[in-house]
């Protein structure tokens, strides 16, 4: 059943390693981190950035094309959840939001290791199933 739906792995990495990720990913910082990302093809997004990116385009095109402008702007305009969201990651492999499981696997058992080490805090792995994925609130949609 699970091979029905397609993966991405996420992180939260610890305040300092997180700002260094978002902006200077070649750092040596973090080599250990970027080193299981080139075996496995992969690069880091930052959630924050990526919410960002989302509400610079729906204001640049028209907000009415983009069903999460209003749950995703209030998103990064809240302190809390900005906060929440500079410190996590998700992993792209072959730039694809989500891959296979076997690609997920192996991304997950080999940063399983650098949790708790410093620089990730959190290592987690999420499907594409519907089910499994809450929705923005209706009155932010």
């Amino acid at each position: 059943m699970s091979d029905q739906w397609d993966y991405q792995i996420r992180l939260n990495l610890s305040d300092d390693i997180a700002d260094i990720a978002r902006r200077d990913p070649s750092n040596e910082a973090i080599r250990p981190l970027a080193e299981i990302l080139t075996r496995h093809h992969a690069a880091l997004r930052n959630q924050f950035d990526a919410f960002a990116d989302y509400v610079a385009a729906a204001e640049a095109h028209g907000v009415e094309q983009f069903p999460l402008y209003k749950w995703t702007k209030a998103t990064i305009e809240d302190p809390e959840k900005k906060a929440k969201h500079i410190r996590a990651f998700s992993l792209h492999v072959d730039g694809e939001e989500v891959y296979p499981k076997a690609a997920a696997d192996a991304l997950e058992a080999e940063l399983a290791p650098l949790v708790g080490g410093g620089i990730v805090v959190k290592l987690s792995k999420h499907d594409t199933n519907p089910a499994n994925n809450p929705q923005a609130p209706a009155h932010l949609r």
